[in-house]
């Protein structure tokens, strides 16, 4: 979120709004910009924060406040009800942008996770009534949004950008294609987290796809990937040259090495959103996109035709797809066509400034 509150401060800045940003103090460093003033706070949204940003908020008198919004990233455990209050005592527009709205409750969950799940609801319920104009990154949260602020709330959609480089240089790509895999060959790739959740289910993609060609090299990207490539190699150790995981990288080296990739493989055990930035970086660059429909996705993942949804959530019907996909290339040349066509029209930084400005 913390890169996507950049690249938006910067877009409003461009657009002739004077920008001014709060956070937390990080242990990474700063980018530097002349253009938005960023306000360290000395803890994490706590009393004093609040009170401090309070007095400079108002000593700056600005027209409006746009909240960043997801429970946890306010501190306190995700349970920050006093920050919630502060928003409700503000004489200044409050906006909110919902990336999430509420932890999951249910009766079965353990009593630590109902308190949260009870938590985020009063959260979300003030933030919502304190706030007038909300935004939400998939219609999924729309209901959320609607049951705790009523008919004077209209939630409008507003898509997740890519939070990396939208554009790279083709020669910089096949300079770096010739380096990682060399001519000839195929790139699978998959950009993500690597959560214990889902990596049994990588390793049995990565393992099965690389298995059926032997000039295909699997590309992860992303943080925390070492412990998937360990894995793997321990069942798998011929597979080594083959399975490229660089670690963290800059967004422009990022970007370049999606690009680098025929296709990426990005499963969701909720299905794709227009939340997922791990699947706008693809789609902006005109990388074809195989995932799936869940629960939370939106029908325009459907009627697009801009990525390929497999039949389900499991590994084999991702290696089935995919091998499917790889098997046609006239269909991998429209894919990137639609791919890009859907992102500029729907997800763009562009389209999220018209949204915010039109709000106004």
């Amino acid at each position: 979120m913390s890169d996507y509150t950049y690249l938006l401060a910067q877009a409003l800045v461009q657009a002739g709004d004077e920008v001014h940003v709060w956070a937390p103090c990080s242990a990474e460093s700063s980018v530097a910009t002349a253009e938005v003033v960023v306000h360290r706070m000395a803890g994490n949204f706590g009393f004093a924060d609040l009170a401090r940003m309070g007095q400079e908020i108002d000593s700056w008198s600005p027209n409006r406040i746009l909240v960043q919004y997801v429970p946890h990233a306010f501190g306190w455990k995700a349970m920050n009800l006093p920050f919630c209050f502060w928003l409700s005592r503000r004489h200044i527009p409050v906006w909110v942008m919902f990336h999430e709205v509420v932890f999951p409750l249910h009766w079965l969950q353990r009593p630590s996770h109902q308190l949260l799940g009870v938590i985020t609801r009063l959260m979300a319920l003030l933030t919502v009534r304190s706030s007038e104009r909300v935004f939400v990154s998939t219609p999924a949260w729309s209901k959320f949004v609607r049951q705790l602020g009523g008919t004077r709330v209209s939630p409008v959609w507003l898509p997740v950008p890519s939070n990396i480089h939208t554009a790279v240089d083709a020669q910089r790509v096949a300079a770096l294609r010739q380096e990682l895999t060399g001519t000839g060959s195929v790139t699978i790739g998959h950009f993500g987290t690597y959560s214990q959740a889902l990596c049994p289910m990588l390793q049995t993609m990565v393992t099965d796809l690389l298995a059926a060609d032997p000039c295909r090299y699997f590309l992860l990207l992303g943080r925390n990937s070492q412990a998937l490539v360990a894995q793997i190699l321990a069942a798998a150790p011929a597979l080594a040259k083959r399975i490229i995981a660089p670690g963290g990288l800059s967004a422009e080296e990022l970007s370049l090495h999606l690009a680098v990739c025929d296709v990426v493989v990005q499963p969701y055990p909720d299905g794709i959103t227009t939340r997922r930035g791990s699947s706008m970086a693809p789609l902006a660059l005109g990388i074809p996109v195989v995932t799936n429909f869940g629960v939370l996705s939106e029908l325009l993942w459907r009627e697009s035709g801009a990525v390929v949804l497999a039949e389900s959530y499991s590994s084999r019907a991702f290696v089935e797809t995919t091998e499917e996909l790889l098997g046609c290339r006239e269909r991998v040349a429209s894919l990137r066509a639609r791919a890009i066509s859907l992102y500029s029209s729907r997800f763009s930084m562009q389209c999220t400034l018209q949204a915010i400005k039109g709000s106004v």
